[in-house]
């Protein structure tokens, strides 16, 4: 039985679509949106458009960004002989709180997870060997979660890289077994950073 006005369930149905929302959590969120002023409404609607037209890859590194090149990338105070690669734009932000790496990044947008069907072509690694290619790197700083699929993921980056003669560093085990960047501390993940061992 329907409890709702068909537009109500509509909005309820496309909440629950989004990732971490159960059903009570998007009928919360839809009441809440219903009661908010409309002008504010409008406010969010237009923001989440605008971000979706607007907000593309880095052509450098594949962050998420709404220029060409990402402020990182373009800043010239960074050292681009240092690449740390993440598994998503939450993570280079987590790494950026820190404060305390001046490198660049290199965002894969996933990780290999045979279970699930992604293998390296799946996620930005073609774009990071070629990145790699053309410009003078020193140092590989691998920072995927600690998770099966990050691990398996560093140590396939580690295998491409070793034979072109680059430092592969691992980021050192401050961050919990099973645990996402995006929700460290920053002095943990700091620990991790300086703790980092070669592979």
């Amino acid at each position: 039985m329907e409890y709702y006005s068909s537009h109500i369930n509509k909005l309820i149905e496309e909440f629950s679509r989004l990732p971490g929302i159960g059903a009570k959590s998007a009928q919360r969120l839809a009441f809440h949106v219903l009661n908010m002023p409309k002008d504010q409404v409008e406010s969010l609607a237009h923001a989440i458009v605008d971000a979706k037209e607007n907000v593309q890859y880095c052509k450098c590194c594949y962050t998420l960004t709404d220029q060409e090149i990402c402020p990182i990338c373009s800043n010239p105070k960074r050292n681009k002989k240092v690449i740390m690669v993440v598994e998503n734009t939450r993570d280079l932000a987590a790494y950026e709180k820190t404060g305390k790496f001046d490198g660049v990044y290199h965002v894969l947008h996933g990780a290999i997870s045979p279970m699930l069907g992604i293998g390296p072509d799946d996620i930005k690694l073609k774009e990071l060997m070629e990145r790699i290619s053309q410009q003078d790197v020193e140092e590989v700083i691998i920072a995927t979660n600690s998770s099966l699929e990050g691990e398996t993921t560093a140590m396939y980056i580690s295998k491409l890289l070793k034979p072109a003669g680059i430092k592969v560093t691992r980021i050192a085990s401050g961050v919990p077994v099973g645990g996402d960047l995006e929700y460290i501390d920053e002095v943990t993940l700091l620990r991790a950073l300086e703790g980092r061992v070669e592979l």
